[in-house]
C-alpha cells in the first residue's frame, strides 16, 4: 500500500534510508513525506510528475515498488464490490485509472500541516515560541541562510538545488537534470517542506543524514564541493548555541498540534 512507505506515524515517510518495494527491492532515494505535498508544483524528488494525480499512479506500476500494472490495479478494484460501488457513487462509473489517480490525490490533499507555533508567532502571539526557538527563527531567516531555499509558508521554494549530497559517489544520482535536460540541474533535488521535519528522519534525498543535528552540521560546512553546487551554499559561522537553537526552532516551531495522525480505515470488501 502507499502507507507502506508513507506511514502517518513516521511523518508520512517510512523512517528508513530508502523506500522498500515488492520482494524487498530498494530504490536509491528516500520516501518523500506526503505532508503538504498539495503545495508542490511538481512531485517526486526530481519533479518528474506534474501533479499529485500523475504521481499517484507511478509507484503502482514501478517494478521495484508495487510492480502492478495500472490495468491490473483497476481490475482488482472492480472485483471488490465495496470499491466498485464507491467509484460508481463518486465518479458515475466503475473504477478507472483516472478515477484511481483522482481518489488517491484527493486524499493526499488532506495530509496538511499548519497552525504551528511559528504560525501563531507570525500571527502576533509572541509567546508561541520559546526563547531558544525564537533565537533559532532569527538564525533560520538570518545568518544560517535556511530561508534562501526553504521559503514561503510551506518552507519550500518549489525549486531544485544541488547541495552536494551524494556527489562524491562513483556514479552519483544526477536528479533533476534527467527531467529538465538542463546541465545546471545536475545533482539537484526538490526542496522539501520543513513542516513536521522532526517526524521525517532520515534526511536528504538519499536518506544519508540520520538526524537534524547531522543536517545542520552538514550545512554549516557549506556542503560538498562539486561543479554544480548551489550558490546559496557557503560555510556558515554558527557556534554550538546557534546550532542548538536552530534545531529547537525546527523541532518545536514547525510541529503542528493539528498533525494529521490518520488511522487506517476499514477497507471496502
Amino acid at each position: 500500500s502507499c502507507a507502506s512507505c508513507h506511514a502517518p506515524e513516521k511523518g508520512f515517510s517510512n523512517g528508513e534510508r530508502f523506500a522498500t518495494g515488492v520482494g524487498g527491492a530498494k530504490g536509491g532515494r528516500s520516501a518523500p513525506s506526503v505532508i503538504n505535498a498539495a503545495y508542490y508544483r511538481q512531485q517526486f524528488w526530481d519533479g518528474r510528475a506534474a501533479s499529485l494525480e500523475e504521481q499517484a499512479l507511478g509507484p503502482i506500476a514501478n517494478p521495484i515498488e508495487m510492480a502492478l500494472s495500472i490495468e491490473d490495479a483497476v481490475g482488482r478494484l472492480n472485483d471488490i464490490a465495496g470499491y466498485k460501488s464507491q467509484f460508481q457513487k463518486v465518479f458515475g462509473s466503475d473504477a478507472t485509472a483516472d478515477g484511481l489517480a483522482k481518489a488517491i490525490a484527493a486524499y493526499e490533499r488532506t495530509v496538511l500541516s499548519g497552525n504551528a507555533p511559528f504560525d501563531k508567532f507570525k500571527a502576533g502571539d509572541k509567546s508561541a515560541l520559546s526563547e531558544a526557538a525564537e533565537r533559532g527563527r532569527k538564525l533560520f531567516f538570518g545568518k544560517a541562510n535556511c530561508a534562501a531555499c526553504h521559503a514561503g509558508s510551506n518552507f519550500s521554494d518549489n525549486s531544485y538545488h544541488n547541495i552536494g549530497i551524494g556527489m562524491d559517489a562513483k556514479k552519483p544520482d544526477v536528479g533533476r537534470v534527467t527531467v529538465s535536460k538542463l546541465g545546471g540541474d545536475t545533482g539537484a533535488f526538490k526542496t522539501p517542506t520543513l513542516r513536521e521535519i522532526a517526524r521525517t528522519s532520515p534526511y536528504m534525498h538519499d536518506g544519508s543524514l540520520k538526524t537534524l543535528e547531522e543536517v545542520v552540521e552538514y550545512y554549516a560546512t557549506g556542503g560538498m564541493a562539486n561543479e554544480w553546487l548551489d550558490e546559496e551554499l557557503f560555510k556558515l559561522r554558527l557556534n554550538k548555541q546557534d546550532k542548538a537553537d536552530l534545531i529547537i526552532f525546527l523541532k518545536e516551531g514547525l510541529a503542528s498540534p493539528d498533525y494529521p495522525d490518520h488511522k487506517a480505515p476499514k477497507l471496502p470488501e
